[in-house]
């Protein structure tokens, strides 16, 4: 029997991981009246998996360069499992928000070896296009979530939601054990150096601080967007259905992208030219889909609309698919590649927690959602702004001018 592509199961474990990050909104409504959860403590829940990697990115990826991707990423694994199946049988708003926040260490266990530890598995010409796959893992995780969460949910309960998650992430965490060779752990050059000294290589390098910004920029509008999309359909009258498979529809588009710029990377492309495509293609795709024209309520304005979020979102996709191969590009030495994505995470994690209540406050503010075309498009420029610079030290590292050479930002 053929063995099993250790890279592709690294992608699978991060798939069944990113369940995890997209289970709860499916579960909300059943969960506020099981357990008497207010809105306060909803919103919460559904942040508390970002605290982990807004806090503890840089430091986790750094352990994990030390204590070996292979381990690291199946020891998440089965944090993210143990947590799930206890969180399935909690009784308390509490209980489950601690659990969540448990549940973020997992998911920052599992994910942040990933990049570095494909690149040991891959051929380099595979490795662009893995790389572009892995990009995918998170809104993949995410749609399937949102789709299959409320059908099996009405059938099994919340509590069974829970649980079947966390028996797919314990099987995944074995079958990342048994495929993945275990000389992935080995130490490359670089690891054996102090915590602290991984975490300064990396800050004094200025590329692992432009790849972060530029996650960030990207996934404050993403979220943003995406969040906040069956809030502005239901108060447009839309059926609640007919929400939840346009969100999901919208949330997996992002696909495209991110397996695209593995593709187009393999073909040559450059990435800041993938990254300028991916934020022009979102700065233009939020404001078809929220600037005010056409007469509200038209079914063919409509459809316009929708399909500006799935441009958004669709070739947007192109940013985080991209920043993950510029990722173990610019890390300062082999062994801070997970120190490195870990940085990538800090900052997306701030994005997320940061770029969603901006919206909101400027929706409020300006009385219409309107105005998210145009925040999202000034997030979208400086995120061009920031391709420039890695575009930059790209060429500086290809001519010999290498990352520890040069001044942090």
């Amino acid at each position: 029997m053929r063995r099993p592509d250790p890279a592709l199961i690294v992608v699978l474990a991060g798939i069944s991981a990113a369940l995890h990050i997209g289970k709860l909104p499916p579960a909300l409504p059943v969960l506020r009246e099981s357990l008497h959860i207010s809105l306060v403590q909803a919103g919460f829940l559904l942040s508390l998996v970002q605290v982990a990697g807004m806090t503890l990115g840089l430091a986790m990826g750094a352990l994990a360069d030390a204590f070996g991707a292979r381990r690291t990423m199946a020891l998440g694994l089965v944090l993210l499992s143990m947590a799930s199946f206890a969180g399935g049988a909690a009784t308390s708003a509490p209980a489950l928000m601690a659990l969540r926040a448990l549940e973020g260490v997992g998911f920052l266990l599992a994910s942040l070896p990933a990049p570095g530890l494909i690149r040991r598995l891959v051929q380099p010409a595979r490795l662009a296009g893995m790389l572009g796959l892995w990009g995918a893992y998170m809104p993949f995780g995410t749609a399937a979530a949102l789709l299959l969460g409320p059908a099996f949910i009405a059938a099994s309960g919340w509590p069974g939601w829970w649980w079947l998650l966390a028996t797919l992430s314990c099987a995944m965490a074995v079958c990342l054990w048994l495929v993945v060779p275990a000389a992935a752990d080995a130490r490359v050059a670089g690891a054996g150096a102090s915590l602290r000294g991984r975490i300064s290589r990396t800050l004094r390098s200025p590329g692992p601080w432009l790849a972060s910004t530029a996650f960030a920029v990207y996934s404050a509008q993403w979220l943003a967007v995406i969040g906040f999309l069956p809030t502005i359909y239901a108060q447009a009258g839309l059926p609640t259905a007919f929400v939840a498979v346009a969100t999901a529809l919208a949330a997996a588009a992002n696909m495209i992208g991110n397996i695209g710029s593995g593709r187009l990377l393999q073909r040559g492309w450059r990435a800041p030219v993938l990254l300028h495509c991916g934020y022009a293609a979102m700065a233009l795709g939020a404001i078809v889909a929220f600037a005010p024209w056409g007469a509200e309520g038209s079914t063919g304005v409509a459809l316009v609309r929708y399909a500006g979020v799935l441009l958004f979102s669709a070739l947007g996709g192109l940013v985080p698919g991209t920043l993950f191969s510029v990722a173990v590009r610019v890390a300062p030495d082999e062994g801070s590649v997970s120190t490195t994505v870990g940085w990538l995470q800090q900052w997306s994690a701030f994005g997320q927690f940061a770029g969603p209540p901006l919206v909101a406050w400027a929706a409020a503010r300006a009385g219409g959602w309107h105005v998210m075309g145009w925040i999202t498009a000034s997030f979208a420029l400086a995120g061009m702004g920031i391709a420039l610079g890695i575009a930059r030290f790209l060429a500086g590292h290809a001519t010999g001018r290498g990352p520890a050479s040069q001044a942090a930002p």
